[in-house]
């Protein structure tokens, strides 16, 4: 069994949230979280950390080659999460509701994260 997976503490961000970016070349925007990599400890966020990836073409797969811009992973210590209710990065609670759900809500205004 693999030690990383036993010891991993929780990551608090998920696919479809919203989230800004707080450090690196791309500091400030905010995008959607497109993937979550837990062993690795990174999200990929839309429109943020774009990078270069070079394609070979491939006719049967209708891939034309190039120079393609995507998106490049970020570690997850370098997003927050963006409130929809009060729209400001902010740090996830959680609470459990009165019909025993547990759901993640800010700490700023106690508003629920919907996903």
């Amino acid at each position: 069994m693999n030690d990383t997976k036993t010891n991993r503490a929780p990551l608090g961000i998920r696919h479809g949230d919203t989230v800004k970016v707080m450090s690196g070349r791309s500091k400030g925007k905010t995008g959607k979280v497109l993937s979550v990599n837990p062993v690795k400890r990174t999200v990929t966020v839309e429109r943020a950390n774009i990078i270069k990836k070079h394609t070979r073409p491939n006719p049967s797969k209708n891939i034309r080659g190039g120079i393609l811009d995507r998106e490049g992973p970020i570690q997850i210590s370098n997003v927050m999460l963006v409130c929809p209710g009060c729209g400001k990065h902010t740090r996830a609670g959680h609470t459990t509701l009165p019909d025993g759900a547990k759901v993640r809500v800010c700490r700023r205004c106690n508003q629920t994260f919907e996903n």
